[in-house]
């Protein structure tokens, strides 16, 4: 069993970036610095890495007991694994796009005098289309993305509570939570500036990497799927739901603008409600009452 919990998200980590990689050239979006295959090398180790420690590590600790020990947790280490997916970007597109050879043609360019050169601003522009950052309207897509995170929220809310309701009947309150996991209040007691830290990093690197990076190449399906497994350490079903949910709503959202300014936006409202506002409501309302 060990030997699995060890083993087991190696080989998930390893299987998700060569289907990445597959999905990626069938879709035409295989930089055109991949023709290099040290770069290609590089770039999908560097993938499979994060891939591992951001999406399928928490599948070793499932059924495990223990808390991480939140008294030693200092504040920086909230943003380690959005520092890991923010690298992973920038070195996929230093990798695919930088410096690239005069004379190669990107995917999709048709030559011009014998190749498109690719110079790094173009290479930067390139890839920022393809992660969803450039918009016609960058106003109007932030306020679609503020009505679509209260909406979003409301949606959750409504799903997760009937979710709950139908667990609750079919098995009575057993396998609902009676308290949330530690972090949660432990996140609740914050400063609140450290709390919106935590939504802003949230909402961009999060949309960027799952919504931007990973949607556009493997589908709205798989990037939910590995969104939920990053945040399986919640370790409670239904939360977990609700991840699913919101990640589903980002990414329609995200297909259906063209873009993931909408879903930075309503991603970093939801959290920011959810810290600022909803858990620490919920903690005071359930605090025993002192003598």
């Amino acid at each position: 069993m060990e030997v699995l919990r060890t083993i087991g998200p190696v080989v998930a980590a390893c299987g998700g970036v060569l289907l990445f990689d597959h999905m990626s050239r069938r879709r035409g979006l295989d930089p055109p610095g991949f023709r290099e295959p040290l770069r290609r090398i590089a770039a999908t180790s560097l993938l499979a890495f994060c891939f591992y420690v951001g999406v399928f590590a928490a599948l070793g600790s499932i059924g495990r007991q223990g808390e991480v020990d939140l008294s030693q947790l200092a504040s920086w280490q909230l943003f380690t694994l959005h520092a890991l997916f923010a690298l992973t970007i920038v070195g996929w597109w230093a990798a695919g796009f930088l410096a690239v050879a005069p004379g190669r043609t990107a995917p999709g360019i048709p030559p011009d005098d014998g190749g498109a050169t690719i110079a790094a601003p173009s290479a930067w522009s390139r890839f920022a289309e393809q992660l969803g950052l450039r918009v016609p309207n960058l106003r109007r897509e932030l306020a679609i993305g503020a009505v679509a995170g209260v909406g979003a929220w409301l949606a959750v809310l409504a799903g997760v509570f009937v979710f709950a309701l139908v667990l609750s009947a079919l098995s009575g309150e057993e396998l609902l939570p009676q308290a949330p996991p530690a972090v949660i209040p432990w996140l609740a007691g914050r400063p609140v500036l450290l709390r919106l830290a935590i939504a802003a990093s949230a909402g961009l690197v999060e949309e960027l990497f799952f919504r931007g990076f990973l949607q556009p190449r493997i589908g709205i399906g798989l990037s939910t799927l590995f969104f939920a497994l990053a945040h399986l350490s919640y370790d409670q079903p239904i939360m977990l739901v609700g991840v699913t949910l919101l990640s589903v709503l980002y990414g329609l959202l995200t297909r259906w603008r063209q873009n993931i300014w909408p879903a930075i936006v309503a991603h970093f409202l939801f959290d920011a409600i959810q810290l600022l506002v909803v858990i620490p409501a919920v903690l005071e309302l359930f605090r025993p009452a002192g003598p």
